[in-house]
């Protein structure tokens, strides 16, 4: 006996297919999902550690808060890619460096930001390639 492939069969497959690439869409977020444009945020303090990872690269700095005490925050970058197209090398900031972020903070409250410039220790100011935009915020 012969075995055709039935449309009942394509629409399974149809099914496990977007449910795989919806799977694919949920584990990278959306600017939106996580950062709010309308909280721009600029810090200024060490660099801490750096993360040169996909989907975004991202560094971590020590700011002082209101009270004096050291806070460390997480600010996302674009990905490594990106970063290097905007003029970005791996040395561009170093453990130690101060830089200056500007960009968007996290829609939950927590010590993360959504870059959007950074001004280097040497002064230069480069894009950070982000999921939210380059340039000023509003």
């Amino acid at each position: 006996m012969k075995k055709h492939f039935s449309f009942a069969r394509a629409a399974a497959f149809g099914v496990i297919l977007s449910g795989i690439s919806a799977g694919a869409a949920f584990a990278h977020h959306s600017f939106a999902a996580q950062y709010d444009r309308n909280k721009p945020a600029t810090f200024t303090g060490p660099v801490t550690k750096i993360e040169w990872i996909n989907p975004h690269a991202r560094f971590f700095i020590e700011v002082k808060d209101a009270g004096g005490k050291a806070v460390s925050w997480e600010v996302e970058l674009g990905a490594a890619a990106i970063l290097v197209r905007r003029g970005w090398a791996r040395d561009s900031i170093k453990i130690g460096d101060s830089v200056t972020v500007n960009g968007s903070l996290a829609k939950d409250g927590s010590h993360t930001m959504n870059a959007t410039t950074v001004t280097l220790s040497d002064g230069k100011r480069v894009f950070a390639g982000s999921s939210g935009g380059d340039g000023p915020n509003p």
